[in-house]
This record gives structure tokens, sequence and C-alpha cells, in this order.
């Protein structure tokens, strides 16, 4: 009875959901995004039905989180006993998730995932469906001599992009008291020299056709105080079955997935979805999904807000910021807000109390919510 409630409730977020989405501009659907990623949700309790003990040592469940980057909603929370491998369940979460993105539009799909999710045995049904798939690869033997066999021509220097852009002038950085420690101390530590990006063609034993492998050589210099000691390379590999896109910007795309994990952050300490306060695991299930809900909403909340008219591009970058907004800030902005309720004889006036520098997207967002959504 619980799973069949759980699966009502998550069909019912995801018709509203579809409904949200086919309110948004042609852009959006250009492409969507989907990672994958598995969470450890520890218990205290010893009688909660399903829990088991994780590769950290930690007893509790090991939920599954398939997520939309475009807008960080979560697509498909599924709870497992913490004993499960991080990827179990995936490719049945991932099928899902692609199917409901077909039924709004989005034109093309790409899946990301890091070493656990590269279920070789699916790559080529992914492929054949129109997928983009890139997931992290284990830095396995054989790969390492193939990596180690490219000639020097194959490699080309990897620049990372910035982490920001300075708006006013760049300030000066403050001592690193962490490195003088180190050397003071004689410690081993770890420096990145560069980095390099190169591919080659790899076909998986499960998969009827090769790949594209895109590898990453870290150069690291191992240095001990003043002394440096050796240089050690290290190698990181994305399959991908991508033939157009440049290398380094196939390294760039697998590691935005890292961003999956503000969003499982947020669903652990932002609306407590992760709490597993019951005593089974369906239920524990249903109370992920529901809780997780909250989120949704603060999602969709920015996609109401309105994009278009003289003021575009910085309605645009309001919205971005909303949909980016940590949970507990959103409440402080948008929710906690105090309001005197004023009835008169032929209506009822709202008075906020306060002010923040929130308040005018909160109204532009209010008008758009008195619209109802097209079916």
């Amino acid at each position: 009875m619980t799973r069949r409630r759980s699966t009502r409730c998550r069909g019912a977020i995801n018709e509203t959901r579809l409904r949200v989405w086919r309110a948004q501009p042609a852009g959006f659907f250009d492409e969507a995004v989907i990672d994958a990623d598995g969470t450890l949700a520890e218990t205290t309790g010893a009688c909660k039905e399903g829990m088991d003990v994780a590769y950290t040592g930690v007893w509790g469940y090991h939920p599954l989180v398939v997520s939309l980057a475009n807008t960080g909603e979560p697509l498909f929370l599924v709870n497992r006993s913490g004993n499960r491998p991080s990827s179990e369940g995936a490719a049945e979460r991932f099928d899902q998730a692609q199917a409901l993105c077909r039924a709004a539009g989005f034109r093309r799909i790409t899946f990301r995932g890091d070493t656990d999710f590269s279920q070789t045995e699916h790559l080529d049904q992914w492929h054949a469906d129109g997928v983009r798939f890139v997931f992290g690869y284990d830095a396995r033997a054989n790969l390492i001599r193939e990596a180690d066999a490219l000639p020097t021509r194959a490699w080309t220097r990897l620049v990372r992009r910035p982490a920001y852009e300075v708006q006013t002038e760049p300030r000066q950085r403050p001592a690193n008291v962490k490195e003088a420690v180190i050397g003071e101390r004689g410690f081993n530590n770890l420096r990145l020299k560069a980095e390099a990006v190169a591919e080659f063609a790899y076909q998986p034993v499960a998969c009827a056709q090769p790949y594209r492998m895109v590898v990453v050589r870290k150069n690291i210099s191992v240095e001990q105080g003043d002394r440096r000691l050796f240089d050690e390379i290290r190698y990181f590999f994305y399959l991908t079955n991508d033939r157009d896109t440049p290398a380094a910007d196939v390294v760039f795309l697998a590691n935005d997935r890292c961003n999956q994990e503000n969003l499982i952050d947020q669903l652990k300490h932002g609306v407590a979805a992760t709490r597993m306060p019951v005593d089974t695991l369906l239920s524990n299930w249903a109370y992920m999904v529901m809780t997780a809900l909250a989120w949704t909403l603060k999602a969709w909340f920015a996609l109401r807000l309105p994009t278009t008219g003289r003021w575009a591009a910085r309605y645009a970058a309001e919205q971005a910021a909303v949909l980016r907004m940590e949970f507990k800030a959103f409440l402080q902005a948008f929710m906690l807000i105090p309001v005197q309720v004023v009835r008169t004889s032929r209506r009822l006036v709202f008075r906020l109390l306060a002010w923040n520098p929130w308040q005018a997207v909160f109204l532009r967002g209010f008008d758009q919510l008195r619209e109802p959504l097209c079916c």
C-alpha cells in the first residue's frame, strides 16, 4: 500500500512538473541534463526495517537521487538499504527520467554520473535512443596502459575555467596558513603542476560498439617541506558517445555534475528529506518523496517568475538566483514574511510588515501564481 501511495504521489508531482515545464520559453527545451548519485542517510535507531551497514560502516539507508541539472529538481528518489551499491536501480530511473523529459519536449537529453554509474550493459540502448551520456570510468590497468601509450602529440594542455569573474578589481590573496604549517613540519604535500587531456576509442565488454574515452592526466608533485620528492601521474577517465564536443568541454561537462552534491546537501539539511523518521524502508521512501516536494516547489516558483519584458536580463538573473538559493534562505526571503491581514466588507487586504531585497521578486511571483497553468 505504501509503495502504491508513493507511486501515486510521484505521478501527481510529475504531472504538475510537466505543466510547469511546458510554460517555459523555447530555449528551456534545448537540452535536459540528468544526473544520478547515491547518498548515505544514517539512522540512529536499531529497529528500522530495511536499514543495513554501508561501505563506510554507517548504519542506515542508501537513497538514489536522479535530478534535472537545469533546474535542480529531484525527478526520482529511491530509498534502498544501506548496503546496496550506489548505482543499483539507476538505469531504470534514467529511462523514466528520459521518458518524462521527452514528454515535456526536450530536444536533447544527456545522462551523467560518476564511475559507479557507467553501466555499460545499457549504453548501446541509450545511444540508439539518441541519448548523450558522459560517465566517469574507473582507472583500470588496461586503460592506464592505453593512456601511457598515447603519443605526446595526442595530449593537449587542459586549462580550467575560472571559478568566477571578478566584477571590480582582484584582491590580494591572504597568507596561506595551512601551506606554511605543512612546510614547517615537513608533511607530505601534493601540488598539481599541470593537466592535459587526450582521447581514444574504447569498447567496453558489454557494448557492441566502441565509444569515446576522454582521459585527463594530472601531473602531481609530491613535496616534503621545501624538498620535491618525485612526480606522480594520475589518470581520470570519462566515457561518452559524444564525438563532436571538444575533449576539454567533455571534462568540464562531467565535472559540472558535482553541483548535484549541493542539491543532495539541501535535501539532507535544507528540507530534511533524508531524516528517515519512520520504521520501514517504504514508509521512509514515501516520507522522502513528500518532503523533497518542498524543494521542488521552490524550483517551480522560480520557473514561474516572468523573464520577458523591458527588464528581461535582470529578471532572468533573479530567476537563476532563486533556483540556486539554499532552502533556508528561500524561507526567509519568500515564506517567513510578517503580514497583517485586514478584513474589510468586500475584500481581504494583506499588508507586508517587513522589507527584504527579494520583495519585488516575491510580488512578481505572486502575480504569476494567480494565473492558472495550462494543461
